[in-house]
C-alpha cells in the first residue's frame, strides 16, 4: 500500500501543504469550509500524522532549513559558517536549500519545513515562501523563521541585516570627500532589495552634495565578476568618464579593477574603485579594495540565535534588526584626479 503524505492530501484538497499542516496542528487558524474539506480527505485516505508531521509542534526533527539564493556566493558562505556553528552547539543540523533565485525552489524548501522535515527557516530571500492570509496574524501561519540580508516588505517577520541605505550613503560620501563628482554606480539586479536600497543611498549622498545624478553613470550589473567587467567597459566609452566607480558588491568591483588594469588605467590615480561586503579576498586583491564591511559572522550568529529563541517557544520582537557596518578604506580609492 502506498504511503499517504501531507502533499498527497494537499493535492486532493487543492490546498497548500501548509494548510494541511495547520488543519492538523492549528485547526483554529483554518476556515470552517477548508477545515471540513481537508478533514474529510484525511479520513477517506486513512492518513495519520507521523512523528515528522508533528515536528512543527514537537521540534523533534533536529533540522533547520536555510533557504539561500546561491550557496557559492562568498557573502552567503560567511554567514552559513556562523549559522552552522550556532546550530550545532544547540543540537540542530542545517539543511541547505540552494534556490538559484527561483520562487518554485524557495517554496519547495519551505514545504520541507511545513511537512515536518525541519523545525524552522533561515530565509536569505526577499519573498515569502508561503501563501498566507493577510487578514490573520502571520505568526500563526508560518513556522519559526528569520529573514536575513534581503529585506522583506513585512513588519511581522524577524529580519537581520545592515542598513544598506546608510552604508551606501557612507561609501559615496567618502568618495565625495575625496573630491569625486563623477561617481558611477554598478548596481545589482533591480528585483533584489539590497541593490535598490544601496541605490537609494547613492542617490541620497549625491543629492545632499548637490551633485547631478547622471543616468549614464548608472549601470545594471548582476553581482558577478563578469558583469563588473562588462559595465566597466561601457563606462570607459563615455566621453566624460567617471573618476570613481561604486560597485554594489565586491565581486563586481574586482571585475572592474581587472578591466581597468587591462586597459592601462591606474587605480586609484585615474579611477577609484569602491566595493560592498568586504569578502575574504577584498584585502588581498591588488590594489586592496576599499569596501563596506558587512559583519557576516555576526549576521549569521544573530540569525541562528533569534531562530533558536523561537524554537524554544520564546517571543522574538518582529521587524528589522540592523547590525553595524564599517567603511574599510584601502588602496583602491584616492583623491579625484586633477583635470
Amino acid at each position: 500500500m502506498a504511503i499517504v503524505g501531507i502533499k498527497d492530501i494537499a493535492a486532493l484538497a487543492k490546498v497548500s501543504p501548509a494548510t494541511v499542516s495547520r488543519v492538523i496542528s492549528s485547526p483554529e487558524l483554518v476556515s470552517k469550509k477548508t477545515l471540513n474539506k481537508v478533514k474529510k480527505i484525511i479520513d477517506e485516505m486513512g492518513y495519520r500524522p507521523n512523528r515528522i508531521g508533528a515536528s512543527l509542534r514537537t521540534r523533534k526533527s533536529g533540522n533547520i532549513m536555510a533557504i539561500i539564493p546561491d550557496i557559492t556566493n562568498p557573502v552567503n558562505a560567511g554567514i552559513i559558517r556562523a549559522i552552522e556553528q550556532g546550530a550545532q552547539s544547540a543540537g540542530y543540523s542545517i539543511l541547505l536549500g540552494d534556490t538559484q533565485g527561483l520562487l518554485e525552489r524557495e517554496r519547495h524548501y519551505a514545504d520541507l519545513v511545513t511537512s515536518g522535515q525541519a523545525d524552522g527557516i533561515l530565509l536569505f530571500c526577499s519573498r515569502m515562501p508561503f501563501k498566507v492570509d493577510p487578514n490573520l496574524p502571520l505568526a500563526g501561519q508560518i513556522p519559526p523563521m528569520v529573514n536575513a540580508n534581503e529585506s522583506m516588505d513585512n513588519d511581522e517577520v524577524v529580519q537581520v541585516a545592515v542598513d544598506n541605505v546608510a552604508a551606501a550613503k557612507t561609501a559615496v560620501n567618502y568618495l565625495i570627500g575625496e573630491g569625486h563628482k563623477r561617481i558611477a554606480a554598478i548596481t545589482g539586479p533591480s528585483d533584489i532589495p539590497s541593490s535598490n536600497e544601496r541605490l537609494q543611498g547613492y542617490f541620497d549622498a549625491l543629492q545632499a552634495a548637490n551633485i547631478d545624478m547622471d543616468p549614464d553613470l548608472q549601470m545594471a550589473g548582476d553581482y558577478t565578476v563578469d558583469s563588473g567587467i562588462n559595465c566597466a567597459e561601457q563606462l570607459l566609452l563615455l566621453r566624460n568618464r567617471p573618476t570613481a566607480i561604486f560597485c554594489f558588491n565586491d565581486e563586481m568591483a574586482i571585475g572592474v579593477m581587472k578591466l581597468l588594469k587591462k586597459q592601462g588605467f591606474l587605480i586609484p590615480e585615474d579611477i577609484s574603485v569602491m566595493g560592498f561586503d568586504d569578502i575574504h579576498y577584498a584585502e588581498y586583491v591588488t590594489p586592496a579594495l576599499t569596501t563596506v564591511h558587512q559583519p557576516l559572522n555576526e549576521i549569521g550568529t544573530t540569525c541562528i540565535n533569534l531562530l533558536l529563541e523561537q524554537l524554544r517557544g520564546n517571543y522574538v520582537v518582529p521587524g528589522k534588526q540592523f547590525l553595524p557596518f564599517e567603511l574599510k578604506v584601502r588602496a583602491s580609492t584616492g583623491p579625484a584626479p586633477i583635470v
